[in-house]
């Protein structure tokens, strides 16, 4: 948006508050506060006056009469249909829905003696396992909103998510207790086994669907931590989305990813809301290592959800691993059309989709279903709007821009979360009033940029926050992404920018299917871009590093890149005609370019089998023979060629 617009503070009849272009007649329910500014200070205006985030009302949304409208409801229903089915699994020890009803009627009791209510929340530090889901469904039960803690986590991290919900107390195993004593929180000792197995009720607890049912925890852009609040409507409404593929009491759903991840709602609600069972699996880091296609076959895995780098990933190395799967999901990060390619060579049988949605928007807003894809594709489609979700691609004015143009893409519907806890002004800034709804409601400005496709479905561009200015041009990264991965040579890309104001340029990572040199890379680059979108420097990796949520490793990049320029910035150009000849058979042989006379081969990502293929070409093309330790005890360029100088002239 243009900031230098004037904006007015306005407010809907369930009491929240953003901001609307001054110029602009206000979204049929919204009304005018009287405060009217530029948009940073009409945010100050909010952050003064807005003090409680929890809606008075609900506006009259999409959701259907015949859905549960909150997570209790939902997971009530299921009990009473099938009680004696298998809830959740973990290795050998199991919970039927009835058991699980029970002991999460206990802790409920528990929770509700301790004082927790409507609108606490309760952060859950415990194991992956049984006790994670007994936990979840007590803290609803009592009232409250859970906050999942992974405890794989950092410690700085896990203290960050209490203290960032203000937890009204830490439900954990009891042996944690002193992990937490540093911390000005009611900490509970809790396992399953400790509570009593005896079938009670669960307190008479009222909660409604415009109750906080969840905390997350998102970075965002800034690094800066935002709690954000789901309300049950909002988990209810995804779990029953019959834009999805129908999950039955027969599907075992795969718990792979991070508690702390939005995933995990997928694998949690959406798995109870059918009667489906819930198998607690190794994290999605772990399960890498394994043989998966095996693990999910023992595991009887009829349906996932994998982090979109995971899914890139596995199926370069193994394009049969989700072959038993009746239902795959992927989201959280770009899709490589190579890994869609290789999924579908091999006869797939099940239904495989492309999810889009930020953690604002309840897991999922946007669905695609990839049956197809043309071999030429350089991107994978976000899909359409889920069911009771809208999704909007507006300009900076906030209105449409025609098929085929780019961007913002802004979510409405039964998904947008209530905002982010104790941050009124942030919240105004992003939860926007939805101009094309009449009931009041408001609609996510995602910050992802977009297009509609020639076929009606969303495309994803890239981040709006990412655009830089490269000799003038304004450049989108992950437009250089879809170039460069066009490339049959190339599986993956990933790419920054580095430098400031005229010295700005790119660097991209990649992953070759095989042996590809840098100046191939360059050449093809020249071939499908301007000259200015052409990445000043290409590195050669053997994956693009991917955090435990399963997207990619932006910092573990950057530090890469940082190393990068650093070695530039230190750069000793060769001399003498074996070090030039060395830096090209480096060059070739580490898929790097610019090498330098004090670059250290597995600095640059030799190996022993590389270094025996460099001994090889010395003693073939140079007919000087070196011991293989001599190359592994001379790592730098310029010792390298000193030593075959040496041996050449005493030869």
């Amino acid at each position: 948006m243009n900031l230098e617009e004037r904006y007015h503070v306005v407010h809907n009849d369930a009491g929240q508050y953003s901001v609307w272009p001054a110029s602009t007649a206000n979204p049929q329910g919204w009304h005018p506060h009287g405060t009217t500014g530029s948009r940073e200070e009409c945010l100050t205006v909010v952050d003064s006056i807005w003090t409680d985030l929890r809606p008075a009302a609900t506006p009259a949304g999409p959701e259907a009469p015949a859905d549960p409208v909150t997570l209790v409801e939902s997971f009530g229903r299921t009990v009473t249909e099938f009680p004696d089915h298998l809830a959740v699994a973990c290795d050998d020890e199991t919970l039927t829905y009835r058991q699980l009803d029970r002991a999460s009627n206990a802790l409920a009791g528990q929770l509700h003696d301790l004082g927790i209510g409507t609108e606490d929340r309760v952060a859950v530090y415990l194991s992956r396992g049984l006790d994670v889901f007994v936990a979840l469904v007590g803290i609803i039960k009592a009232g409250g909103a859970f906050v999942a803690i992974d405890n794989r986590l950092p410690d700085s991290r896990r203290d960050t998510m209490i203290e960032g919900s203000d937890a009204a107390a830490v439900l954990t195993r009891p042996d944690w207790i002193d992990r937490l004593a540093h911390l000005d929180r009611r900490v509970v000792g809790w396992t399953r086994a400790s509570a009593d197995a005896a079938e009670v009720a669960a307190p008479a607890v009222e909660v409604a669907s415009r109750d906080a049912a969840a905390v997350l925890f998102t970075s965002g852009s800034s690094g800066t931590p935002k709690a954000i609040v789901l309300e049950h409507r909002n988990l209810a409404s995804f779990a029953h989305n019959p834009a999805l593929p129908a999950l039955t009491p027969a599907d075992r759903v795969a718990q792979v990813s991070s508690l702390s991840f939005d995933a995990f709602q997928f694998e949690t609600w959406c798995a109870f809301a059918a009667g489906a069972t819930v198998s607690v699996l190794p994290a999605i880091a772990e399960l890498l290592e394994t043989d998966i296609r095996r693990e999910l076959r023992r595991a009887r895995i009829s349906a996932i959800l994998v982090p979109t780098m995971a899914i890139n990933h596995i199926l370069r190395e193994d394009r049969d691993a989700f072959v038993s799967v009746r239902i795959l999901h992927t989201g959280g990060d770009v899709l490589s059309p190579t890994a869609c390619h290789e999924l579908l060579a091999t006869g797939f049988g099940g239904r495989f989709f492309n999810l889009y949605g930020p953690s604002e928007a309840t897991t999922a807003c946007t669905a695609h279903e990839v049956s197809t894809l043309a071999a030429d594709a350089d991107s994978v489609p976000i899909g359409t709007a889920l069911a009771g979700t809208t999704a909007y691609v507006l300009d900076e004015r906030l209105r449409p821009v025609p098929a085929g143009a780019v961007g913002e893409l802004h979510i409405g519907g039964s998904g947008v979360a209530r905002g982010y806890l104790g941050a009124p002004g942030l919240t105004a800034g992003r939860f926007l009033p939805d101009p094309f709804a009449t009931n009041g409601s408001r609609m996510y400005a995602t910050g992802d940029l977009a297009f509609w496709g020639s076929h009606g479905e969303l495309m994803f561009v890239g981040r709006a926050d990412d655009q830089v200015k490269i000799r003038g041009y304004r450049v989108e990264p992950s437009e250089v992404e879809r170039a460069l991965a066009h490339n049959r040579d190339v599986v993956e890309v990933a790419v920054l920018s580095w430098g400031q104001g005229e010295d700005c340029r790119l660097m991209a990572f990649v992953v070759p299917q095989d042996t590809v040199t840098v100046r191939a890379l360059r050449d093809h680059a020249v071939e499908v871009l301007p000259d200015y979108m052409v990445p000043s420097e290409f590195v050669v990796l053997d994956r693009i590093p991917m955090t435990d949520h399963g997207k990619r490793d932006w910092d573990a990049l950057r530090a890469t890149l940082d190393g990068h320029v650093e070695r530039r910035a230190n750069h000793v150009e060769p001399s003498g005609p074996r070090e030039k000849w060395l830096a090209r058979e480096w060059e070739e042989l580490l898929s790097a370019e610019n090498i330098g006379a004090t670059d250290d081969f597995f600095h640059l990502g030799g190996h022993s089998l590389l270094a025996f293929r460099l001994q090889r070409r010395i003693k073939r093309n140079l007919g000087v023979s070196l011991e293989f330790r001599d190359v592994l005890d001379n790592t730098v360029l310029r010792d390298l060629a000193a030593v075959i100088s040496e041996r050449e002239e005493t030869r």
